[in-house]
């Protein structure tokens, strides 16, 4: 079963807000990624939909295109350096720019461990997708975000302040993209280069993995703590504050990290 088998269409109205801007979001054939995509296409961006695997993300590319909007479905892994500069060079020579970069992709958390237990392989694809692909993929856009004034956005975790018991890889590469976000948003900032990280909860079958396995993260618990007692929609709540950091309406805001979570985490 795919992200969008029983998909309900979403109630945000489609806006120009992002009219003529071209996103690239890694990760985009599920979950938030899926999400945000369709979020960015509903506000008039061009969506470049990076997925490791090509169905999922043609599968995307069809729902924007079927309702009107602009899309390319490119297989993306970010883990190689080659990959990341081919999206952005394909980005480039189908719209003609990049304006913004999202990266959301990373690899499975795995199954519950301690620390001293992580699996090596864990590990290792957990930093190469959230740690080693976040400099790839600033590498890489770097000159058209500086030519177009654009924007990076990291999809880190409240788990990368707090911790993140069972799962603690996890915990570690978000914080590491919490710390790439700040300082490339101090570097950049000056060249007119926007950085920002969200740190969302949403309902999304990753989730849904990780809340069945985990002695502490189960569905209950995780209601349990957030303020609005609902789970996060990927396009409809989380999407939006994507739309809005890539957006002109975020001009004054840089180096932060935006939590999206129902209430759940107050200590940013």
């Amino acid at each position: 079963m795919t992200d969008l088998e029983g998909y309900t269409p979403p109630v945000d109205q489609p806006t120009d807000l992002l009219a003529g801007k071209t996103v690239i979001v890694t990760g985009a054939g599920g979950g938030v990624g899926l999400g945000i995509a369709l979020s960015c296409a509903t506000h008039g961006a061009n969506v470049v939909i990076a997925a490791r695997r090509i169905e999922t993300g043609d599968e995307v590319a069809k729902l924007i295109t079927d309702r009107g909007g602009s899309a390319l479905s490119l297989r993306c892994d970010v883990t190689s350096s080659d990959d990341v500069s081919g999206v952005i060079a394909a980005a480039i020579e189908r719209f003609g720019g990049v304006d913004s970069v999202i990266h959301n992709a990373v690899a499975p958390v795995g199954e519950p461990h301690i620390v001293e237990d992580v699996p090596d392989e864990t590990w290792n694809a957990m930093m190469s997708t959230a740690v080693r692909a976040s400099y790839y993929l600033a590498e890489a856009s770097y000159e058209q975000l500086l030519e177009r004034q654009g924007t990076f956005i990291f999809l880190t975790s409240a788990a990368g302040v707090e911790g993140s018991p069972y799962i603690p890889a996890y915990g570690v590469v978000k914080a590491a993209q919490r710390g790439m976000a700040k300082s490339l948003a101090r570097e950049w900032g000056p060249l007119g280069i926007r950085v920002n990280s969200i740190a969302p909860v949403a309902l999304t079958p990753a989730m849904a993995v990780t809340a069945q396995n985990s002695p502490v993260f189960t569905e209950g618990r995780l209601m349990d703590r957030t303020s609005l007692r609902r789970f996060g929609d990927p396009e409809t709540d989380i999407g939006p504050v994507a739309v809005f950091l890539i957006s002109d309406l975020s001009r004054y805001v840089a180096g932060q990290t935006v939590v999206v979570d129902g209430g759940g985490f107050t200590a940013f």
